[in-house]
């Protein structure tokens, strides 16, 4: 049976509320009412009864709750302890957005995968998934720039990504760089908001993107401007093939590590972050 069915009836017992259970697994409520109904549909029987905004449990659903929290933990257990091919005994989900992966994550994975006795996934989502996909139990750790907002989330800050404007040309001014080609890199929430607060008036850009590597690529093949980490374009200012432009500010991204709340491997999840991000700029 397939557990995002289970995972999705222990939310909806749980907060009694479709429009909740929808809201914390990043669902519409259509998917949520939809996915009960299959599950309705394959156990034959009503798990709720359901009057006006008062939803409580059959006497099937009652019976039904600890079964599909077994049938969770068991997913939870097989995914994280069966022996896959060269004997590693540990599989690791490790989720972060695309932005994160480019400007953070690619050069640092090989330390994790050095870790005796863990198999690593290594998943590239939105921010809304990655949660999603905690919640649901299939995913172990997610990074992202935009700390979610869920009550069953431990989410700490745990680095920080300078980001710096760079041009294929010398330019004195952001309206300059502009000039060339603009391309916006989606680096969250919080830099769309100061972006939109420091470049009011700025022309549409050329590339909407939500990976600096295009970014980049893109800006070195056909010229342009956009913010990229720091990191990422270093070589490229000192090789002169990229420029800093000079009076627009340095915009700093936050990195936000969440997991469940109930794990009960705090340790080995921050020891896994610490190896993770190693010399980045940690909080």
């Amino acid at each position: 049976m397939d557990t995002d069915l289970l995972k999705t009836f222990m939310e909806v017992s749980r907060t009694r509320h479709f429009g909740r259970a929808a809201e914390n697994l990043y669902l519409t409520q259509s998917a949520v009412s939809f996915r009960i109904r299959q599950l309705e549909g394959l156990l034959g029987v009503e798990l709720f009864s359901r009057q006006r905004n008062n939803i409580q449990l059959t006497p099937a659903g009652e019976k039904l709750i600890p079964l599909a929290e077994s049938s969770v933990l068991l997913e939870q257990r097989i995914r994280h302890e069966v022996a896959i091919a060269d004997d590693r005994h540990y599989q690791f989900a490790l989720g972060a957005t695309p932005n994160l992966w480019d400007a953070v994550l690619q050069q640092k994975l090989p330390a994790l995968l050095r870790r005796p006795g863990m198999a690593v996934s290594a998943m590239a989502h939105s921010s809304s998934a990655l949660v999603r996909q905690i919640l649901e139990r299939s995913l172990d750790l997610a990074l992202v720039f935009d700390a979610p907002k869920a009550d069953e989330l431990v989410t700490r800050e745990v680095m920080s990504v300078p980001l710096v404007m760079v041009a294929s040309e010398k330019c004195s001014e952001w309206n300059q760089a502009a000039e060339l080609g603009y391309v916006m890199v989606d680096w969250g929430t919080s830099f769309r908001i100061q972006h939109a607060q420091e470049f009011k008036g700025m022309a549409a850009p050329v590339l909407k993107t939500n990976t600096g590597r295009i970014a980049l690529d893109s800006i070195l093949m056909h010229g342009g401007a956009g913010y990229l980490p720091a990191t990422m374009v270093a070589p490229y200012l000192e090789s002169g093939e990229l420029h800093e432009v000079s009076d627009v500010p340095e915009m700093t991204r936050q990195v936000f590590a969440s997991y469940l709340s109930t794990r009960k491997d705090d340790e080995l999840i921050g020891d896994i972050i610490s190896q993770l991000l190693g010399s980045g700029h940690h909080e």
